[in-house]
């Protein structure tokens, strides 16, 4: 297949890289019950087709906001970023960026925290999360990070500067602010559960 594609253009097809799969932990559970985009902890999720049920960011769709520069602002579009997904090792590594003791998952309105998975925002779109009471997750990419969240974290941590430290966590929590996913398989999700992650086949696309 590889010689096929390179005699389109009669150039190297860039290498392929092969699906794989990694296991993982549930760690922590959040949900944004409160009308407001920070998370209060919770023992499991109930999870629609919409999201977590009740949650800030529920909803099959929402709309366009500065992420979407493509769209009039408040455009409707399908939501791609019903769950916030987040790893406490890259959150300590943010909070060592940034000087403080600690970034906790509720103060940047995560849904969920991962452990186990190597370097879990770098993983790449497409990517399957499966949970081993049923429910699946499919990764729509990296969480950008935002002054929202700066703001938010700068209010929890009582920062002099809530201005600069909200800048300065868009800076820091670059490919370490997590993933967001939409739920492709509905259920329920508990804390400490197993997961499989399914990662798919990677390439560049040439050009």
């Amino acid at each position: 297949m590889t010689d096929l594609l390179s005699s389109l253009e009669n150039t190297t097809v860039p290498e392929i890289a092969p699906s794989r799969r990694i296991s993982g932990r549930v760690a922590g559970l959040f949900e944004a019950l409160q009308g407001h985009f920070g998370t209060q902890a919770a023992d499991v999720l109930e999870l629609s087709f919409e999201g977590i049920r009740g949650d800030y960011h529920a909803g099959l769709t929402r709309k366009s906001g500065g992420r979407e520069p493509w769209y009039p602002r408040g455009t409707e579009m399908r939501n791609e970023r019903q769950l916030s997904l987040v790893a406490p090792d890259e959150l300590a590594v943010i909070a060592g960026g940034l000087g403080i003791d600690e970034v906790k998952a509720e103060w940047i309105g995560a849904n969920m925290t991962v452990e186990g998975i190597p370097f879990l925002s770098m993983l790449p779109p497409r990517t399957l999360l499966f949970f081993e009471g049923g429910v699946t997750l499919k990764v729509d990419g990296q969480n950008a990070p935002c002054k929202f969240a700066g703001k938010a974290l700068a209010e929890n941590t009582g920062a002099a500067d809530e201005t600069a430290m909200s800048l300065e966590f868009v800076r820091v929590a670059k490919r370490l602010r997590g993933l967001v996913a939409w739920v492709e398989k509905p259920g329920v999700v508990k804390t400490d559960e197993k997961m499989e992650v399914r990662i798919p086949e990677q390439w560049y696309y040439p050009g």
